[in-house]
């Protein structure tokens, strides 16, 4: 009993040593004061106010939501192509495609960022959106085809080969039948996929070109000269999206992947 109590007071203290920090910039988002600091002097939007009249801070909240919403779109189409070829057909080299598949969540995000880099200048390619835009797919694609792999393996094949016998084509089969099945996962996948490309800075600071800025990006160049109240409303903004879409995609995964059809 002992152990175990002492293995819960180690857990605590793990946790709000993790958690503390976040509910500091979350307390500090609304302090009145200039300096940003405790003790707090009182409660206050006008930090919040500031952000919506920064235009650089706009800007790079318009980049990451644009960069969010194209990788959720690519990553998700790519993901549920691959999903439906690796569970519903069998082929030679799957395993050697799965694992290229899944490669990017085992490599570190500065070797990824760094290789595709090397190997854009190698074609010529200069930093531009469209490099960053790929860069953020590459990383989100594996945890699309995770979350929808694991729903179409719960999908039984009966329901598809029901709609080809009775004259439906595999394109027919696949949009009114296994797709609308899936949009589930589907949908979560694309949040998870839109939250990876809001919250990542390790690979944006290689791909990004010279002058863009994304939310995490900004909030690295703000920090260099001073932290400033505003750092921790934006940093309020970027917490409310950066957990609250995963734990809904995280939610809507869990509460239909317990459903079989």
């Amino acid at each position: 009993m002992r152990v175990w109590s002492l293995l819960k007071f180690y857990t605590v203290l793990v946790y709000t040593f993790m958690f503390a920090p976040i509910m500091v910039v979350l307390v500090l988002a609304f302090n009145s004061s200039q300096f940003g600091g405790f003790p707090i002097e009182g409660f206050s939007l006008r930090w919040f106010y500031a952000l919506a009249e920064n235009d650089a801070i706009i800007r790079a909240l318009r980049t990451s939501v644009m960069l969010g919403l194209l990788t959720a779109l690519i990553a998700t189409t790519l993901g549920i192509l691959a999903s439906v070829a690796l569970v519903r057909y069998q082929f030679r080299g799957k395993q050697w495609i799965t694992t290229f598949l899944i490669s990017p969540v085992l490599v570190p995000e500065t070797v990824l960022a760094v290789g595709l880099l090397i190997f854009m200048r190698w074609l010529h390619m200069p930093r531009s959106f469209a490099l960053l835009l790929i860069g953020h797919s590459i990383i989100a694609l594996p945890f699309v085809v995770l979350v929808v792999q694991a729903r179409l393996i719960g999908i039984r094949k009966d329901y598809e080969e029901a709609a080809r016998s009775l004259g439906a084509s595999p394109l027919q089969t696949f949009f009114q039948i296994t797709l609308p099945l899936l949009l589930p996962a589907v949908f979560a996948g694309a949040l998870f996929a839109f939250t990876i490309s809001f919250d990542n800075i390790t690979a944006t600071i290689f791909w990004r070109p010279a002058g863009m800025e994304t939310v995490p990006t900004q909030i690295f160049g703000m920090l260099r000269n001073s932290v400033s109240p505003e750092i921790n409303a934006l940093g309020f903004v970027m917490i409310c999206i950066t957990v609250g879409v995963p734990l809904l995609a995280g939610g809507l995964a869990r509460y239909f992947s317990r459903k079989k059809i």
